[in-house]
């Protein structure tokens, strides 16, 4: 038997009219694993890496609050941190894959893919210094096999946590959440899958302001809509073994509450 547990990363919900950006720290037997950086050390030094984004989301850039420092004020050794999962790669998502230079760093393909071709459009959303370090990239796009009726990639071989990549395309064209089994339950992180937990309520709790973001900073709003309603039916339907969260709302997942199960 081994420990196993993970713990959500982000501010407390002190301040419920601001978003999050969430991170979970899994601990596996030997290794840590990272889903998602929000902003890193590089933004709080340097924040005009971020552009004129950091004049729109106008984030709170304290150094207490990057996941390398929440890593070290739980006890452990970032170094240890030897995979870094990413939703996608818009700026507060991935702004700290710099503090974790060693760790591979997992992404869809297809996110991947835009990053590279460097179109005009995207370059609000993805800032370039953030990887300038040069990551250790892990490809995946090939599915197998079903999660409750969304495809599923595998992810790291050799782990006692269970992991997978489930694509949600639609806020970016490689965006996707993952799934991790803590004993018979499943975390899913859905990413910027939906922004505040009444879009994925039952009846949904319609916002004109939410749904016109969407509209605008999204790939495919209507592929991201239909994946939203599916997380929906997921999070109604399936609430007894799947606990479904968010990137930014910052009342899902209670800060520093352990989920542990036996490996």
């Amino acid at each position: 038997m081994c420990p196993r547990s993970a713990a959500a990363l982000g501010l407390v919900d002190r301040d419920p009219g601001h978003l999050v950006a969430r991170c979970l720290l899994i601990e596996d037997a030997s290794e840590l694993i990272l889903l998602d950086t929000g902003f890193g050390t590089n933004d709080i030094a340097t924040p005009s890496r971020l552009g004129p984004a950091r004049f729109v989301i106008a984030p709170r850039l304290d150094p207490a609050e990057t996941a390398i420092a929440q890593i070290r004020a739980l006890g452990h050794d970032p170094r240890d941190v030897r995979h870094l999962l990413v939703t996608h790669l818009d700026l507060d998502h991935a702004g700290g894959l710099g503090d974790f230079p060693e760790a591979e760093v997992h992404v869809h393909a297809a996110e991947l893919d835009v990053v590279r071709r460097r179109q005009w459009r995207t370059r609000l959303r993805y800032r370039s210094g953030q990887w300038d370090h040069g990551p250790r990239w892990a490809e995946h796009a090939e599915t197998g096999g079903s999660w409750f009726g969304f495809e599923r990639i595998k992810l790291i071989e050799g782990l006692n946590t269970e992991i997978a990549m489930i694509p949600l395309f639609g806020h970016t064209a490689g965006h996707s959440g993952y799934a991790i089994r803590t004993g018979d339950r499943w975390l899913l992180h859905a990413g910027d899958g939906y922004l505040r937990r009444g879009e994925i309520a039952t009846p949904r709790e319609a916002s004109r302001a939410l749904d016109g973001y969407h509209v605008i900073n999204s790939d495919n709003a209507g592929r991201r809509r239909e994946n939203a309603d599916r997380l929906a039916a997921l999070a109604r339907n399936e609430a007894d073994r799947v606990t479904v969260f968010c990137s930014h709302d910052p009342g899902e997942f209670a800060r520093d509450t352990p989920v542990a199960g036996p490996s």
